[in-house]
């Protein structure tokens, strides 16, 4: 939902927008909305919206999710450019133990004036994501199994959790040994390795 402007501030409207997004949104999405600066601030002083990043606020009485966090970093670094990746998106997926200290995000290598925002850590690619790279989870664009689980390898998360993720999203479908060895295939040795010995131990 998004670009359409409207003259006079809808709630309904900016509420709708916000749950497709756990209570977030963009003053770009608010002014969509009819909420110009002005109106934006004052509900903010109000305490009806608190402002989490640089544009990007709260709805204060929406409810509390797991995964608002990584909403929040997506939102301010740009939903069209940005996709949550590496541990950030084994934990959506529920593939592995690992508790991010950090959201992690991918972007274009191109992208420019990105945000420094805390407990975010933003990595870049130069090989653009494709459909094939991509899912969703909660309403969150975040990159496909196979390519979380060589992202988090290559960035250097724990080979038993490398592991565990390979076994779990063999285990419930989620991702095929084609697709694994595929997005592994263009990695270091060393992910190519780990990966391959998990699935030979699946296979045994």
């Amino acid at each position: 939902m998004g670009d359409t402007f409207k003259n006079a501030p809808d709630h309904d409207f900016l509420f709708a927008v916000a749950s497709e997004q756990h209570g977030y949104f963009t003053a770009r999405q608010a002014r969509s909305c009819g909420f110009g600066f002005e109106l934006l601030s004052y509900h903010t002083r109000q305490g009806r919206f608190s402002r989490t990043y640089r544009g990007v606020y709260r709805l204060r009485d929406y409810p509390s999710s797991a995964w608002e966090e990584v909403v929040a970093a997506w939102l301010a670094v740009g939903k069209e450019k940005a996709v949550v990746s590496h541990e950030s998106a084994l934990d959506l997926l529920d593939l592995s133990d690992i508790i991010p200290n950090a959201v992690h995000l991918t972007v274009p290598r191109s992208t420019r004036h990105l945000p420094d925002l805390r407990s975010v850590q933003i990595h870049t690619t130069s090989r653009p994501l494709t459909p094939q790279d991509l899912t969703y989870r909660e309403g969150i664009r975040l990159t496909s199994v196979a390519r979380t689980i060589a992202d988090a390898a290559e960035a250097g998360s724990g080979p038993e959790q490398i592991e565990l993720a390979i076994d779990q999203a063999l285990q419930r479908g989620l991702t095929t040994r084609k697709r694994l060895e595929m997005a592994a295939s263009v990695r270091s040795r060393r992910v190519q390795d780990l990966v391959q010995r998990a699935i030979e131990r699946r296979r045994q």
